[in-house]
């Protein structure tokens, strides 16, 4: 097979947790929250060439993330079996930026673009809800990233209520050099899980905190320094999701950048715009547009 040239540059955002409440512990186990989603222009890109023989093949991907366990392929393969496609095919170039277990929510955006991507790619027809419930089944943030609209979440994270007016500051991610499991954090004896809803409002007026900071402060001395380092400068600084990023608003992207200069050596970081429309849909709006003006 003579495989398409690649459709290249799909974006991957990554996301921020403006806040993180656990308000209760379902039957199941699974934990109930309550969270503000916003989105970064910054993250990881992937490029897809469709493929007739039935294959779908991750070309480039993270180190260390064997390509059956990876959320990239497996959500292919399911967008295949819901779209009825049997004999469709993609190879898949993941370009990873985002780190790994840092609370940004780079593997659900990764598999969110698969979904919204190949759909496109592989005119299934799918629609956006039903995309996001096909990603729930791969991750509770899997169908913000889908949707791609700043929201309210609620739930275990999927339902989802659209926020318009949020700021979109400039960041500054600060990217301690160790990696959280989640799933130990909500594990945790100390963790707090019984937080009192809060509305909106209380979010606006800063009534608000992440449930997981003091667990990850006791457990990451790296995030703790880092929350810290924020203090110290006066700025409040916050944990992204269950971490390990950390992150601090500015107004202009000049203040961020200044203290990106200050940070210590060796520390790593980005400085990012928030964005209530994510680049992901910003791109399927675009492409729908061309499409609209060439019918």
């Amino acid at each position: 097979m003579n495989a398409p040239a690649f459709s290249h540059d799909w974006p991957a955002p990554a996301k921020l947790n403006l806040f993180l409440h656990i308000t209760g512990r379902r039957a199941d186990g699974y934990h109930t929250l309550q969270t503000v989603f916003q989105f970064l222009d910054h993250g990881d890109r992937l490029d897809f060439a469709l493929r007739d023989d039935g294959r779908i093949t991750r070309v480039q991907g993270p180190d260390g993330v064997a390509a059956e366990h990876d959320l990239v392929v497996r959500a292919a393969h399911r967008l295949r079996e819901a779209a009825g496609f049997g004999r469709a095919g993609a190879d898949i170039r993941l370009h990873k930026r985002l780190p790994i277990e840092a609370g940004l929510g780079g593997g659900s955006s990764d598999a969110a673009t698969t979904l919204v991507a190949l759909n496109r790619l592989w005119n299934a027809g799918l629609s956006l809800a039903q995309l996001a419930a096909l990603g729930l089944e791969l991750g509770a943030d899997v169908p913000v990233f889908v949707h791609g609209q700043a929201a309210w979440a609620e739930g275990v994270g999927e339902v989802l209520s659209p926020l318009n007016g949020l700021p979109e500051a400039w960041f500054l991610v600060l990217q301690p050099a160790c990696r959280v499991s989640t799933r130990a954090l909500f594990q945790a004896p100390e963790l707090t899980r019984n937080s009192l809803p809060i509305t909106i409002a209380g979010f606006r007026a800063g009534e608000c905190r992440n449930d997981f900071e003091p667990v990850v402060r006791r457990r990451y001395p790296e995030a703790a320094a880092a929350l810290d380092w924020f203090a110290e400068r006066g700025r409040r600084g916050r944990l992204t999701g269950s971490g390990a990023c950390v992150f601090a608003a500015f107004d202009r992207e000049t203040e961020a950048r200044a203290e990106q200069a200050a940070l210590p050596p060796g520390w790593q970081a980005f400085v990012a715009r928030g964005c209530n429309r994510s680049p992901l849909r910003r791109r399927l709006e675009q492409l729908e547009h061309a499409d609209s003006i060439g019918a």
